[in-house]
């Protein structure tokens, strides 16, 4: 390999260091204004040209060559005006101070390739630069060249186009599409990291990353709010020593530091803390988080607010308890086996307690033979039915190992069976009625259902809340895109509804919003349908597997039967109660939409039925509207 190719070739090792620093840096740029951060761009690609230029060619007495138009044609492509204008006057002080008979040359070359690259920068301006743009540019850029330096070069010395014109231009091309790769590749990366940012910033319950020295390095927005930061950046670099007490953030830091030493995870710890004088209960789980070379980088954490989680679970507990104690208080049923499984000892309740194979529970009986009867008998319902010696062995073989159960009769009682192994290899069996108590439980277990439901549910109309809603919203738009079914949501507000309560005070507007929800539900009746009271005087509608045309149908159908009320409105234009409707319809999934935006865009079309003169239900378009019913 020759001289010129060895030092073009370090031309373009400088160009790919300074392509490298800045994508490195590019990420901590992004805090900054577009227009700074292009400045920015164009000041590092003239300082790239300068260190180019500083590893040129020499071709004659004042004449280089060098890979500087790679940095102005890539500065031109990703950085727009601002930054190719820097770009250009930095190369083009620094080539005119260098001197020499090819100076002027240099400069009217570094302005023309500037021109080339802003070219392709307005050609790609309203998207995302691809590779291929930057391979055109690398072309227009090469042939530029060829016909500059045939140009320009021909006073200073007519042999340049012979000596590097050929690995000026094969160097060029590649060194502007390696350039414009990296670039594109980390302007990628780094939109991804701003996605996952806002993903863990925005998620619900407390999320947080913590390097190794235990510092934050991303919170989400609840995390900032319960430690009162203005936002999640403004907590990042702080530790749990500017958070909690001392002996506090000293526990949390040993404990931290040994879990990423071991590498181990912790999940769902749970740690009580007095907050405001209350009591609250969390829910802790943290991740060492490794780099590809599986060294240990930080800490990935979740805290969850299990407080009335809890608070239910105590009160089961309790009333599990308190059961249990009175249970105790009865006469309970008692069994003794030896080590061969053979019944030596048992009381009258034991035996009264199995109805269908009490007969057979009597000492001197084997444990398989009692077995026997139970299937027999189909006395307990999660024994299977065709008995084999293995079965009978196993099942017999369990008898002697220290264990807790609940079984079920056929009739439906439940039976405790307390089994504690002596020292002497004998099996007691405690045996208890505790029918009564899983009636209980079942009770308990109703009734947390029910709150839960009453949790979602709006006390007025009977409707989900906003908060059911929002969750509901969320799991149908999943399953359509997956499905790719269409589905709407209705917006619906009451016309006058203020005006209504004034005339006809807050009781009857209440009544009013009663018999609305009534109309929704003899309207939208399918069991997939979903309505809410989303807050006030409005409602929302999700209707899964619904087009544009069946939406319609179902907001005018509901309209008219409104209508037929005749709920009187003295201060309504129409003399009765009416109800504007917005539809909002997703019918086409290759377009990625989430459940606020449809939200948003059935608002819209209430707001065109408010304009339009209510009483009306309109179907959004991009047009605005599309079509209404009247």
């Amino acid at each position: 390999m020759n001289a010129t190719w060895q030092i073009l070739l370090g031309n373009l090792a400088i160009t790919a260091l300074a392509i490298s620093l800045w994508s490195h840096a590019y990420y901590h740029t992004r805090a900054l204004s577009e227009r700074r951060r292009n400045q920015a761009f164009g000041i590092a690609m003239g300082l790239g040209a300068i260190c180019s230029m500083m590893l040129a060619v020499p071709l004659d007495q004042g004449v280089f060559v060098d890979l500087r138009y790679t940095l102005v044609a890539v500065s031109a492509l990703f950085g727009g005006p601002f930054s190719v204008l820097l770009t250009i006057v930095i190369a083009s002080v620094f080539r005119l101070s260098e001197g020499g008979s090819g100076a002027i040359d240099g400069v009217t070359s570094i302005c023309i390739v500037g021109m080339v690259g802003l070219c392709g920068y307005l050609i790609v301006r309203r998207r995302k630069v691809r590779l291929a743009d930057a391979a055109v540019l690398g072309i227009a850029v090469s042939a530029t060249l060829l016909v500059v330096m045939s140009l320009l070069t021909s006073q200073a010395n007519a042999r340049a186009v012979e000596l590097v014109g050929f690995p000026i231009t094969i160097l060029n091309f590649l060194s502007i599409v390696i350039a414009a790769f990296v670039l594109i590749q980390f302007e990628r990366m780094a939109h991804d990291r701003d996605i996952l940012s806002a993903a863990l910033t925005q998620t619900p319950d407390f999320h947080y990353v913590k390097n190794r020295e235990g510092k934050f390095v991303i919170v989400n927005k609840n995390v900032a709010e319960h430690h009162h930061y203005p936002s999640p950046a403004a907590m990042v670099g702080a530790s749990d020593f500017q958070l909690a007490t001392q002996r506090r953030a000293e526990m949390l830091h040993a404990e931290e530091q040994a879990l990423m030493e071991s590498g181990r995870s912790q999940l769902d710890k749970i740690e009580y803390l007095t907050e405001n004088g209350q009591e609250r209960c969390y829910s802790t789980s943290k991740v060492p988080l490794r780099d590809r070379t599986g060294t240990v980088i930080g800490l990935a954490g979740a805290t969850r607010d299990v407080t009335e989680e809890r608070k239910i679970e105590q009160e089961l507990r309790e009333s599990k308890d308190l059961l249990s104690l009175a249970m105790a208080g009865m006469s309970d049923g008692f069994a003794m086996f030896d080590r061969a499984g053979t019944l030596v000892f048992s009381n009258t309740q034991y035996a009264s307690l199995f109805p269908l194979s009490g007969e057979v529970r009597v000492p001197g009986t084997n444990i398989r033979d009692i077995l026997k009867k139970v299937v027999e008998s189909n006395e307990r319902r999660d024994f299977r039915q065709d008995v084999t010696d293995e079965w009978l062995s196993e099942a017999s073989a369990a008898l002697f190992f220290d264990k807790d159960e609940h079984i079920e009769l056929h009739d439906g009682h439940w039976l405790s069976l307390r089994t504690r192994v002596a020292d002497n290899g004998m099996a007691l069996v405690a045996v208890s009625d505790i029918t009564t108590m899983k009636q209980a439980e079942f009770a308990l277990r109703t009734v947390a259902e029910q709150m839960k439901s009453l949790a979602e549910t709006d006390a007025l109309t009977g409707l989900l809340n906003r908060r059911a809603f929002d969750h509901a919203i969320s799991v149908a738009v999943e399953r359509s895109r997956l499905e790719r079914r269409p589905m709407a949501v209705l917006m619906i507000d009451v016309d006058r509804f203020k005006a209504y309560n004034d005339t006809y005070g807050h009781p009857e507007g209440d009544e009013c919003l009663k018999a609305i929800a009534d109309c929704l539900r003899r309207t939208m009746n399918r069991p997939q349908d979903v309505l809410a009271r989303f807050g006030g005087e409005e409602f929302v509608v999700l209707l899964p597997d619904t087009d544009e045309t069946k939406a319609l149908a179902l907001a005018e159908q509901f309209r008219q039967t409104l209508l037929a009320r005749a709920i009187a409105h003295s201060g309504s234009e129409y003399g009765v109660v009416t109800a504007s409707i917005g539809i909002a319809v997703k019918s086409n999934w290759k377009q990625q939409m989430r459940a606020s935006e449809l939200v948003l865009e059935a608002d819209q079309g209430l707001y065109q039925a408010k304009r339009d003169g209510r009483n009306q239900a309109v179907l959004w378009s991009p047009q605005r509207t599309s079509r209404a019913a009247r």
